[in-house]
C-alpha cells in the first residue's frame, strides 16, 4: 500500500516523548489498577463533555454492558437499536438475555431513523440505544422526545464519536448515559482496549462504579453481581496525553473531510457516489469518511490494486448475522441497512493524511468511474 488506512505511527511520533514519560510515571508508581491517572481521565472527560460523571472501564463493549446492567436490564427485556452498527451494540444486549429490537437507519446519516422508532416500542421495551455512527450524532431531539413519552432511558452508543456535537450538546451528555470506546482506531484511542461511561445521574453512576469492580463497595463485600472491568492506569496515562491532542486531531479530520468534498466535487463525482452528510447544527468528527456506490466492491478492488487502502463498515447488518438468527429477522426486513452494507466504503481520513494522498484517492476513484480501469 502507498499509505496505511490509519497511520497510528505518525500520530504516535507527534507525542512519543510525552507518552513514554507518562508510562514511566505509572511504572515507577506501580499503581496499575484504577490509579490516579484513571481518576484524572474521568474528570477531564466529564469536564470536556459537560456531564457530572465519567466512569472508566475496560472496553467500549463493557461500557454498553455496564450501562445496561446498571439500568436493571434483564432476560426478556427489549432494547431498541439499529442493526447497522458494530456487533457490540446488540451483542451486549443479548449477553444479558435481553432482546435487541432493530429499527432501520436513515439512508443519509446511517443513524437510527426516529420516524420508525415509535412502532418498535412495546410493553417489554426497557431502553432505546441510538448509535452515533462514523462520528455523527443521531437525531437526539426526536429520539429523546419519544423516550420521554414512553418513560424510557436512552443509552447513547458514542463509541465512534468522542467530541461530536448535537447542536450545543456534546454526545455523551444528551441521553440517560453514554458509552465510549478507546480502541486504538478511535479518534481518542489507547494502546489497547478501554472504555468510558458518562451520565448525569448520581445513582446510576454509583451503581456503575460498583458493578465494574466485582459488585463491591467495600473490600471482600459484594452487594451486586458485578464484573471485572477496570481501566488500567497505563491506558489512562496514555489517553491523558492523547486527549490533549484531541481537538487538533478533530480539526485535522474535519479539514480532510472538507478537502475530500471539494476534490470529489471538482472531479464531478458527487453524481456517482454518495458523500457523508452533516445536517445543520451537527458537528461531525469523522471517525470514518464513508462514501457509497452500488459499484463498491469493484471500486475497492481498483483502489487496492492502485495501492490505496479502504475499509467496509459494515459488510452485513446485524439482523442477518448468524449470531442473531434466533431473533427471526430475514433479508428485506431493514432495507436501508441492507443497502448500506452493500454500498458503503470508508476512505482514509487520518489526521496526518496529506493533500497529496487525498488527491491520489480521488484521482484513482475518478479513473475508475471514467472507465479507465
Amino acid at each position: 500500500m502507498l499509505f496505511p488506512f490509519l497511520d497510528l505511527k505518525a500520530e504516535y511520533a507527534t507525542m512519543k516523548q510525552d507518552v513514554r514519560e507518562a508510562v514511566d510515571k505509572v511504572l515507577e508508581s506501580q499503581l496499575f489498577i484504577m490509579g490516579p491517572e484513571v481518576k484524572q481521565l474521568e474528570a477531564e472527560i466529564a469536564a470536556f463533555i459537560g456531564c457530572r460523571f465519567a466512569l472508566a472501564c475496560a472496553s467500549g463493549s463493557d461500557a454498553i454492558l455496564l450501562s445496561l446492567m446498571a439500568l436493571g436490564i434483564d432476560s426478556g427485556d427489549e432494547i431498541v437499536t439499529p442493526p447497522f452498527t458494530f456487533v457490540a451494540t446488540a451483542g451486549s444486549i443479548a449477553r444479558l438475555k435481553a432482546k435487541p429490537v432493530f429499527v432501520d437507519i436513515d439512508r443519509e446519516t446511517y443513524n437510527l431513523d426516529p420516524k420508525l422508532l415509535e412502532a418498535a416500542i412495546t410493553k417489554r421495551t426497557k431502553a432505546i440505544m441510538p448509535v452515533h455512527l462514523f462520528g455523527l450524532s443521531a437525531e437526539m431531539k426526536e429520539i429523546n422526545a419519544i423516550a420521554r413519552a414512553h418513560n424510557l432511558p436512552v443509552i447513547e452508543d458514542a463509541a465512534q464519536s468522542v467530541g461530536a456535537r448535537y447542536h450545543d450538546q456534546f454526545v455523551g451528555n444528551i441521553g440517560t448515559c453514554a458509552s465510549f470506546s478507546f480502541f486504538p482506531s478511535k479518534n481518542l484511542g489507547g494502546a489497547g482496549d478501554g472504555g468510558m461511561i458518562t451520565t448525569n445521574d448520581s445513582e446510576l453512576a454509583e451503581r456503575i462504579a460498583v458493578l465494574r469492580d466485582h459488585g463491591s463497595r467495600k473490600k471482600y463485600q459484594y452487594d451486586l453481581l458485578g464484573m471485572n472491568s477496570r481501566l488500567d492506569s497505563l491506558q489512562a496515562a496514555i489517553l491523558l496525553v492523547k486527549f490533549k491532542h484531541l481537538e487538533s486531531m478533530t480539526q485535522a479530520r474535519r479539514r480532510n473531510a472538507d478537502r475530500y468534498r471539494e476534490l470529489f466535487q471538482k472531479a464531478g463525482l458527487e453524481k456517482v457516489i454518495g458523500l457523508p452528510v452533516q445536517p445543520e447544527g451537527l458537528f461531525h468528527v469523522y471517525n470514518q469518511f464513508v462514501i457509497r456506490t452500488p459499484k463498491r466492491d469493484q471500486l475497492r478492488e481498483y483502489l487496492r490494486n492502485s495501492g490505496i487502502p479502504s475499509e467496509i463498515y459494515y459488510p452485513s447488518p446485524l439482523h442477518l448475522q448468524p449470531a442473531f438468527a434466533d431473533l427471526g429477522y430475514h433479508a428485506g426486513a431493514f432495507p436501508a441497512s441492507e443497502e448500506a452494507s452493500q454500498q458503503v466504503l470508508a476512505l482514509p481520513i487520518f489526521p496526518m493524511m496529506s493533500e497529496e494522498q487525498q488527491n491520489m484517492v480521488v484521482d484513482r476513484t475518478a479513473e475508475f468511474f471514467a472507465g479507465k480501469r
